[in-house]
């Protein structure tokens, strides 16, 4: 692993396919052009909005999705991670899928979304996330890097359950990336505690991009894309518009806190 920058882009994402991926190439271009070798896009990427009309289109927005992400990583040179886009199982229903792609195209992980978002938010809306989603089976892998480190994927709503992280931690990660559509409500209650916990009890980096703004009449997503060093210190915030949170990744950083607070080697309840 050497010193890097990573971004986390931040996104409108709307039920308009062509539009998103149009927006999120925007965004990769601006990424790369700043010098990011790890590029991270939100939750929902390619689609957002009516979740029957997600559904209807799973197999050309999931199909796209994977095309587009081979395709970015490979003419920016970049490792780009896109997730969760749909993508159609049995039962008329899709995994949530997270995907990290290498410069050479080719895939490198994938993870199906275990966790599914099923809460009525106090502001009245309700998700069913289960409704048309189903949920992975396999705890997520880490995909070891030489150069951008032991890179750890969940999605979403994942942040909130710990175990998971601890899991990939046990795995070696050192960077976990947390694509997010995070309701505006629960997000300025939440969203930042939640990676800065994630982030110090592992002590990992976190990448979190993330959806942001309107996306129909009803869902609003909280934004702050951000990058937090494994001391909680927030490196990079992308606030409330569209556009990137970018911040360097360093080895020696990581070792040093690992050194400060072995956390990690105290653990009594394996």
């Amino acid at each position: 692993m050497r010193p890097y920058l990573a971004a986390a882009i931040q996104m409108t994402s709307v039920p308009d396919l062509e539009k998103n991926l149009a927006q999120a190439e925007d965004l990769i271009d601006l990424a790369v052009r700043q010098g990011a070798e790890l590029v991270t896009l939100p939750e929902n990427f390619s689609f957002l909005g009516d979740e029957a009309a997600k559904q209807a289109q799973a197999q050309v927005i999931g199909d796209a999705s994977e095309a587009f992400l081979k395709k970015m990583a490979q003419r920016y040179q970049v490792t780009l991670l896109g997730g969760g886009y749909p993508v159609p199982t049995t039962g008329n229903k899709v995994y949530n899928t997270a995907l990290l792609v290498g410069p050479d195209g080719n895939e490198l992980l994938r993870y199906e979304k275990v966790h599914l978002f099923d809460v009525n938010v106090p502001d009245g809306n309700t998700y069913r996330e289960s409704n048309t989603v189903v949920s992975g089976q396999r705890l997520p892998n880490v995909y070891p890097s030489k150069h951008l480190g032991n890179i750890g994927v969940s999605v979403c709503y994942d942040v909130r359950f710990p175990e998971l992280y601890r899991h990939l931690s046990q795995m070696g990660a050192e960077v976990l990336v947390v694509p997010a559509a995070f309701t505006a409500f629960t997000g300025k209650d939440h969203w930042q505690i939640l990676l800065q916990a994630r982030a110090i009890e592992n002590t990992c980096y976190v990448l979190a991009p993330a959806q942001t703004g309107y996306h129909n009449n009803r869902r609003q997503s909280h934004g702050h894309a951000a990058i937090i060093d494994p001391w909680g210190v927030v490196l990079a915030d992308a606030g409330t518009s569209p556009g990137i949170a970018i911040a360097e990744i360093t080895p020696a950083r990581l070792l040093q806190v690992r050194q400060q607070m072995p956390s990690l080697e105290h653990r009594v309840f394996i």
